[in-house]
C-alpha cells in the first residue's frame, strides 16, 4: 500500500511540471505589460523599466520560468506588487470563501443526486425516470451564471429570502454564513447534481441486471437492503470517480459564479489578477488549483480499495 502510494505521488511529479510550464507560458504570452499597468499611463518609460526590472520582467522568459520553478520548490510562490503580500497569503486570505462554497455546492449535490440516481434506475424506463434525466439534461445545459442570475431574481429581488450577494464568514454565525452561500451552491452544484445523477443511474443499472441482485432477492432480502446494501456498494466505484471529478471542477470553475455573487474567493482573487496583470497570483493560484484537482484524484484512487475489497493494490 505504502509504494503504491509513493508511485501515484512520483507519477503526478512529470504532470504537475508539464502544467507549471504550461500556465507559466500561457500567462507571459498574454498581451499586456504589468509595469505600464501598475504605472498608469502617464509614467515615464524609465519608471516602467526601473519597475520591470523590480518584478524581474526584463529577464529572459527561460529564466524567470527557473526562478518561479525554485522559488516554489522552496514554498514561495512569490509576491504581490498590488496587495504588498506573498501570493501564499493572498490564497489563503482567499480560499475560505471558496472552500465553503465548493463544499455545501459537492455536498447538496450528492444529497440531490443519489436518491435521484438511484430511483431512475430503478423505475427504468418510466415516465419518472424520463423525467429524472430530462431534469439532469437541463442541469447539465444550463450556464451557472445565467442560473446565478435566475436565482437572484426570484429568490432575493422577488421574494426577499435571501441577500442578492455577499459574504460572511463562519465566525458570524452559521445562518449568516449560509444564506450567502444557498444561491451560489445551488447554481454551482447543479451541473454536478445532474452528472452524479446520470452516472449513478448508469452504474446502479448495469447493478442491478447482476446475478448476485438476482440471487440476493430470491433470497427473500427487503428491497431496500438489495438496492443500497448490495447494488448501491458494488456500483459505487464510478460513482466515487464523477464525485472526485465534479469536486475538482467545483474548485476551478468557481470563478464565474464567484463573481455574480461576489463572493471573495479564489476565483474572484483570480479574475482581478489578470485584470492587473498579476503575474504571480495567477501562476500561484492557478497552480494551487491544478495540485488541488491532482490530490483529490489520488485521494478517489486510494479510495477504491476501502470501498470494494476486490480491487487491489499490486506491488510492481
Amino acid at each position: 500500500m505504502k509504494m503504491y502510494i509513493l508511485k501515484r505521488i512520483l507519477s503526478l511529479i512529470p504532470v504537475l511540471f508539464i502544467v507549471s510550464i504550461v500556465i507559466f507560458s500561457i500567462i507571459h504570452l498574454t498581451p499586456g505589460d504589468p509595469a505600464s499597468i501598475i504605472l498608469g499611463e502617464e509614467a515615464t518609460e524609465q519608471s516602467r523599466e526601473n519597475l520591470r526590472e523590480q518584478l524581474g520582467l526584463n529577464l529572459p522568459i527561460y529564466q524567470q520560468y527557473v526562478n518561479w520553478i525554485i522559488g516554489v520548490l522552496q514554498g514561495d510562490l512569490g509576491h504581490s506588487f498590488f496587495m504588498n503580500k506573498s501570493v501564499t497569503a493572498a490564497i489563503f486570505d482567499h480560499i475560505g470563501p471558496t472552500l465553503s462554497l465548493s463544499i455545501l455546492s459537492q455536498v447538496t449535490a450528492i444529497i440531490v443526486a443519489l436518491p435521484l440516481g438511484i430511483w431512475a434506475a430503478y423505475r427504468r424506463g418510466t415516465l419518472t425516470d424520463q423525467s429524472f434525466m430530462g431534469l439532469s439534461l437541463l442541469g447539465i445545459s444550463i450556464p451557472n451564471f445565467i442560473l446565478g442570475l435566475f436565482l437572484i431574481i426570484l429568490f432575493a429581488v422577488n421574494l426577499q429570502w435571501l441577500p442578492v450577494a455577499g459574504y460572511q464568514p463562519l465566525s458570524a454565525g452559521l445562518w449568516n454564513h449560509l444564506q450567502f452561500l444557498i444561491m451560489p451552491a445551488i447554481a454551482l452544484g447543479t451541473m454536478q447534481a445532474a452528472l452524479i445523477a446520470r452516472m449513478t443511474r448508469s452504474a446502479m443499472l448495469e447493478t442491478l441486471n447482476a446475478n448476485f441482485i438476482k440471487t440476493a432477492r430470491s433470497k427473500g432480502l427487503h428491497e431496500q437492503i438489495v438496492i443500497y446494501k448490495h447494488a448501491l456498494k458494488n456500483a459505487f466505484i464510478p460513482i466515487l470517480t464523477v464525485i472526485g471529478q465534479t469536486f475538482g471542477m467545483l474548485i476551478a470553475g468557481a470563478a464565474v459564479t464567484e463573481t455574480v455573487f461576489n463572493i471573495p474567493g479564489i476565483g474572484q482573487l483570480i479574475i482581478n489578477s489578470v485584470e492587473r496583470r498579476d503575474y504571480a497570483v495567477i501562476q500561484g493560484t492557478v497552480l494551487m488549483i491544478t495540485v488541488s484537482y491532482v490530490l483529490i484524484n489520488l485521494v478517489v484512487d486510494l479510495l477504491y480499495g476501502v470501498i470494494d475489497p476486490r480491487v487491489r493494490l499490486i506491488k510492481k
